[in-house]
Parts: C-alpha cells; structure tokens; sequence
C-alpha cells in the first residue's frame, strides 16, 4: 500500500503552503518528515488525511483514493492533540475506536494491552484532564493505533516527553512497522529521525529539498566529520586544507571536511604532538545536511 503524492500543491489565497511536492512513501517503512515550522509538514498531512483539499496535484494509496472513506484504516496523531479532557479514558477511546469500525470488546482488549504496555493501567477510568500532560500524550498515541491502522500518520509525536517516554513511544513505532504499519512522521529532533527511518524528506518552504533513502542522502552529501580528542590545542587544525568548519570542545575539536581523505592529513598533522585519546572519522548527522539545505539550526 504504497502513498504517493504528485505534484501536490496547496494554496491558501495567494500563499503556497505546499509547492509541486512528489513522494513515495513505501510500505510498512517508517518515512521522516523534516522542515522548519511552516514548512508545510502539517498542511500535508491533512491533505493526506482529506481534511485539506489539494489546490494542484494527485494523492493515491494502494493506487486508489485517500480520505475520508478510509478512516478504518488511517490513525493520526496531530501535532496540536485532541482529546476531550472531560471524558474519561475508556469511554473516550472506545467511542473512538466504534467510530473506525471497531466492536467495543474488541477495543477494550486492544486498550488493555496498549495502557499495560505504556504502564499506565489505572488511567482507564480516569479524566483525561486529571493526567499529566505527558500521560494525556500516550492516550492519544493510543487513540491513533487502536484500531490497527494500516497507515498511520504522526506529527510530532515525541515532542514534551520526557527520555523514558521519549523510549517507550519510539518502541511501540518499530513495533508497530514490524507488524506492518506504513508510518510517516514529523519531529523536530534529527536524531529521532537518525535513529528510526529508512526514507526521509525535508520539505523547505513546502519544497522537497531532500528526500531519499537516509543511508543515500549521506553518501551523496559527502562531507564528513572528525572528532578529535586531544590534550594539546587543536586549533591549528582549522586551517588544514579541507577543513570547512571547525568547532572547539573541551579537550579537543569536531571538524567538518570535504571528503575521507583530508582525515588523513589531520592524522599526519596531529602526529607527534602530544597524547591524542580519540580520532573519530564519523558519517555526516542529519543535522549537518539539514543547515546546510535549509540555511538554519533546527533545534
């Protein structure tokens, strides 16, 4: 079930949000969506989901449509979360889940399993408004996976979660691909992204200025970056032909170079000078490619 987007445009009066955007989205893969705020992430999203109307351009899933007449199959979780905080956890996401075609027992056994899972068993009866914000954020993540989407759509899903959650969400989402779930989401936090997603896109603008497989998108940038930690200084190395950033750390320095090669000229320069802990030659992060594609720091 493979979602794809062509040449999707969307204007909001003489503001394009979203500017001639073509993707693949492969299945049962998790799909990273970067971009700044207002890059148009969340706009695309909602065309995904039907709830935008695409100004140009076609949105197809397993080669037929997409939107409302496939809810059953479709979970989102929205960057701006929805929960009724007056409705208590279980009536709440089993109306949800009945809304999506499924039979209450059913969603039942499935929310048992999910709040097992999160830790979080006693919430069942509780008012969404009477937990922490943190906890009301697992709710929703189960309101999206309840009913075993075949899609399922994220918009910053790890975003006021403390490194515990962060973990505990990040796994029931590799999980939920094992299984087969097509995941797309969005997060600030190029490491999240790093960590678990094969395909990626970063939408500059409502403009795809990369997008590809991870490991490919590395390869072709083909700067890397060395660590090295030293106890001498290592600021001459700023200017070794090649280098082109340098940054200073407490007991050494991280550079950016052109290509592998020029590593060894650092390692010829640094010989002899003192005692050298560690000399790293690292592929280049996603953040290193998102500055130099987007112009900007991103967290």
């Amino acid at each position: 079930m493979t979602l794809r987007l062509h040449n999707v445009t969307k204007k909001f009066g003489s503001f394009t949000a979203v500017d001639h955007l073509s993707l693949e989205i492969p299945e049962k893969q998790i799909f990273g969506f970067l971009g700044a705020n207002g890059a148009g992430k969340t706009t695309t999203f909602r065309m995904i989901l039907g709830l935008l109307d695409q100004t140009e351009g076609s949105i197809s899933w397993n080669d037929g449509e997409i939107g409302y007449g496939q809810s059953h199959l479709i979970g989102y979780l929205p960057e701006e979360r929805g929960l009724y905080p007056k409705l208590k956890v279980q009536d709440q996401l089993v109306y949800l889940a009945k809304l999506r075609g499924m039979p209450k027992s059913e969603s039942i056994k499935e929310l048992d399993y999910w709040l097992e899972r999160f830790k979080v068993p006693d919430y069942k009866h509780k008012k969404v408004e009477e937990l922490s914000k943190g906890n009301q954020q697992k709710i929703q993540f189960i309101s999206a996976v309840l009913h075993k989407p075949k899609l399922l759509i994220l918009d910053e899903p790890f975003s006021g979660l403390d490194p515990v959650n962060v973990e505990m969400l990040k796994e029931a989402v590799v999980d939920l691909k094992e299984s087969g779930t097509s995941i797309v989401f969005s997060s600030h936090r190029m490491e999240h992204v790093e960590e678990l997603c094969e395909h990626l896109c970063i939408l500059h603008h409502g403009t795809p200025v990369v997008h590809g497989r991870l490991k490919e998108i590395k390869r072709s940038f083909g700067k890397k970056n060395v660590r090295v930690h030293a106890e001498f200084d290592t600021r001459f190395l700023e200017s070794v032909s090649g280098v082109t950033k340098y940054k200073a750390l407490s007991d050494g320095c991280e550079l950016q170079i052109i290509n592998e090669e020029v590593s060894q000229d650092i390692f010829q320069e640094i010989s002899g000078k003192g005692f050298v802990r560690t000399f790293n030659l690292e592929e280049p992060t996603l953040n290193d490619i998102f500055i130099e594609k987007v112009g900007a720091s991103y967290e």
